[in-house]
């Protein structure tokens, strides 16, 4: 099994959509308050390394994902590459990362006090 050793990734707070440009295929953020459709999609951003080496991890992510049939694009956003997946197969896609050997950074809220 293919795996990439100290590849952390984090989920994007926000929800996005696809949106068509003459350039391309392209996601804008979901506004506070509109409910998320069907197609909203989810990113996860590399929490590092930065530059070229982000780029070539976040395309294997999207190929491991490819080869179990779960589609994902990588696009650039907030200045580095993303990884985007449609957020009904958000549970597929970050469980098959694990797998890979990917630590997923997840937010915690404290729901009481100390």
């Amino acid at each position: 099994m293919n795996t990439l050793p100290l590849s952390v990734v984090h989920r994007l707070p926000q929800g996005y959509r696809r949106t068509a440009k003459q350039s391309g295929f392209h996601v804008e953020p979901i506004p506070p308050g509109v409910r998320c459709e069907e197609n909203c999609l989810v990113g996860l951003k590399l929490l590092s390394p930065a530059g070229e080496g982000a780029w070539t991890i976040i395309r294997r992510l999207s190929q491991a994902l490819s080869d179990i049939d779960v589609e994902s694009a990588v696009l650039e956003c907030d200045g580095g590459p993303c990884l985007f997946v449609c957020c009904r197969d958000e549970c597929t896609a970050t469980c098959h990362l694990k797998n890979f050997g990917v630590a997923i950074a997840e937010t915690f809220s404290l729901t009481r006090p100390f």
